[in-house]
Parts: C-alpha cells; sequence; structure tokens
C-alpha cells in the first residue's frame, strides 16, 4: 500500500515538471494576424486639417482707381450679388493715385486676415508701370493673386462721321499721307490703351501723334468732338457711344475677337502684326494671407462669376466674365507682365538701359 501511494506522488511530481518545462511556450502571446488596417490605433490623437476660414466682419474691397472707370463698375458689380455668397458686409472704396500704386500699396501694407482685398489686380500700374519707372511697389511680391474676374481688351474708335472703318484704311491713309501724323486720343500716359497705340505706330511705321489724357472720360469726349482722327478704350469705355451711334469701333487689339463686339475684327486680321494683352481685373490680398482664406474667396469669386445677375450686368457693362483660380491666373499674369515687359524694351520707354 505505501508503495502504491509512493508511485503515485512521484507520477503526480513528474507531470508539474513537465508543465513547469513548458510553461514558456503555452503562454507566450501569439503574434497578431489581423491585416494592418485592422490593427489597433495608436493612442496618439490624429492631426486635424485646418478648419474653414470664413469673415466674421465687413470686408474692405479697395479699387485703386476713380469712380466710374471699368474697374469701379467691375467692383459695384461684384457688391451688387456679394450678399448672396456671404454673410458680412462689403465696403467698396476707390483710392486712386499713383496710376493705382497707391490703392495696391495700401492693401499691401494691410494684415493678411481676410479683410482686405484689392481690386483690379494686373492693371496698368502691375502690368507696365514697374519696367517703365522705378517703383517701390512690386506687384510679384507685394500683393498675392486670388481670381481673374475679368479683362478688358483694348478697341480701336473712330467719330461716326469719319472716312476711316478699319485700322486698314488708318493704315492706307498713313501711307498716302506720311508728313500728316494720324492723332490719337489715348486715357492715361503709358497705360494699357497708350502702349497698345504706340505699339501700333512703332509696328506699322505710321506717323502717329499720341495725345495722353488724365482719364477716360476726356480722351473719349476729345475723340467725340473731332479734335483727334482715332481714339482707344475698353469695351465699357466705348459701349454706350456705339449703341448711340456717336463712335464706330475699327479693331480690337488682342489674338481674338472681343465677344461684346464680335463683329469688329482683330488687328491680325487686318494685316497688323499685333495683339496684346487687355487690361487684366484680378483680385489680390496682402502677402502673407493664409491658404485657407485665398480659398476661401477663390471659391466665393467662382460663385459670384457664375451668378446669372452678374453676369447680365457685366454684359451691359461689356465686361466679359473671365474667371481664373489663383494657380492658373497667376501664371497668366506673369505670362502679361512678361509680354509687357518686352514690349517696352522694344518701344525704348524701359527706365532701364
Amino acid at each position: 500500500m505505501k508503495k502504491r501511494i509512493l508511485s503515485l506522488v512521484l507520477a503526480m511530481l513528474m507531470l508539474f515538471a513537465l508543465a513547469a518545462c513548458g510553461g514558456t511556450e503555452e503562454t507566450a502571446a501569439p503574434e497578431s494576424t489581423a491585416p494592418e488596417s485592422q490593427a489597433p490605433e495608436s493612442e496618439a490623437p490624429e492631426s486635424e486639417a485646418p478648419e474653414a476660414w470664413a469673415p466674421e466682419q465687413s470686408v474692405d474691397l479697395i479699387i485703386p482707381y476713380s469712380a466710374g472707370g471699368s474697374s469701379d463698375l467691375l467692383g459695384r458689380a461684384v457688391e451688387s450679388v456679394w450678399s448672396k455668397y456671404c454673410d458680412q458686409p462689403l465696403v467698396v472704396t476707390n483710392v486712386p493715385g499713383g496710376g493705382g500704386v497707391t490703392g495696391s500699396m495700401q492693401v499691401s501694407a494691410s494684415d493678411p486676415d481676410g479683410y482686405t482685398l484689392c481690386l483690379a489686380y494686373g492693371s496698368g500700374c502691375d502690368m507696365s508701370m514697374p519696367y517703365l519707372q522705378k517703383l517701390d511697389y512690386d506687384p510679384f511680391t507685394m500683393l498675392t493673386p486670388v481670381c481673374r474676374l475679368s479683362e478688358h481688351v483694348v478697341m480701336v474708335a473712330v467719330p461716326a462721321d469719319s472716312e476711316f472703318n478699319s485700322m486698314a484704311d488708318v493704315v492706307e491713309w498713313a501711307a498716302a499721307n506720311p508728313d500728316t501724323p494720324v492723332t490719337a486720343s489715348v486715357s492715361t500716359a503709358n497705360g494699357t490703351v497708350d502702349l497698345t497705340f504706340k505699339a501700333l505706330a512703332h509696328y506699322t511705321g505710321i506717323n502717329m501723334n499720341i495725345v495722353p489724357h488724365d482719364g477716360t472720360a476726356g480722351s473719349i469726349t476729345d475723340l467725340l468732338s473731332g479734335s483727334f482722327m482715332i481714339g482707344g478704350g475698353h469695351p465699357s469705355d466705348v459701349l454706350s457711344y456705339v449703341q448711340s451711334g456717336q463712335l464706330k469701333l475699327i479693331g480690337v487689339a488682342t489674338e481674338e475677337r472681343d465677344p461684346t463686339f464680335p463683329d469688329v475684327p482683330t488687328l491680325k486680321e487686318q494685316g497688323i502684326d499685333f495683339a496684346a494683352y487687355g487690361s487684366i481685373k484680378g483680385v489680390a490680398v496682402p502677402p502673407g494671407t493664409p491658404e485657407e482664406i485665398i480659398a476661401y474667396y477663390e471659391d466665393l469669386f467662382e460663385q459670384i462669376c457664375n451668378d446669372a445677375d452678374f453676369q447680365e450686368t457685366m454684359a451691359k457693362m461689356a465686361q466679359p466674365v473671365m474667371y481664373q483660380d489663383a494657380a492658373t491666373f497667376t501664371q497668366y499674369f506673369a505670362d502679361a507682365n512678361g509680354f509687357y515687359k518686352t514690349l517696352i524694351e522694344d518701344l525704348g520707354l524701359a527706365y532701364y538701359s
């Protein structure tokens, strides 16, 4: 009996010993076979995307040109539909001076907080003036493009009773009368209209006397009076006079015809190998403006450009709606700027040698 009890005790001791030897393998945690997508997430919080921005107070829209001009009319058209797409009011302010530099620099010096915008970015002070005179203002570094709304081409006009019915007629007349200059009435000195007429004289060899004015109104008034043979302006500048029968259009200085006046041929169609960018009407913000603010205004102005009431107003003013987002507009502006730099150098007007 004692032997049987001893045998049972020995057997139990052997079982305990075997279990102890294999315990490490049996209690080790098995490797996870779950796909990576099902693996437990880290306890560290994921980085969140920046919240969408929207203004919480009124927004200032600075127009660096006088009231009544094409840029001002565009600003008022924007203002008329603004409340459909933004809960905060828009305050439109004209800050003329320095050919557009004064207002542009005011925006540049503003806080990059989304509450100050510049309209008409891409006009004369941005496109041509940096190459005509030394400026403290640099359009590439002192403002940041947001989008393009429109572009105003340069039209060549004559009084309704003029003998000229085309630019080809003007070239032919000038060739027959080389000692008599073709008198031309333009708006501001070295603006896009003035540069276009200087280019016309340069590339055609026409003897032309170009007289700049203090603005579009004066130049059109003098053209209507018969004091000048030809003149120029943007479609919105001449529309009412064309409709009333006081002016007729004889050419447009772009690669393609203007949609407002589709019957008016381009200069190239008339044998004059010249085409230019128009006066670009873009929106810009101070440098350093955050991307989410730029994205907000890109979207807002795209909605405005797609608005039926806005498009109707623009059509009545002879201003085409030509929206471009920030990336596209930035490249387009650079291309146009390069064009005017070359043109000004070709015309011998650059302030540098």
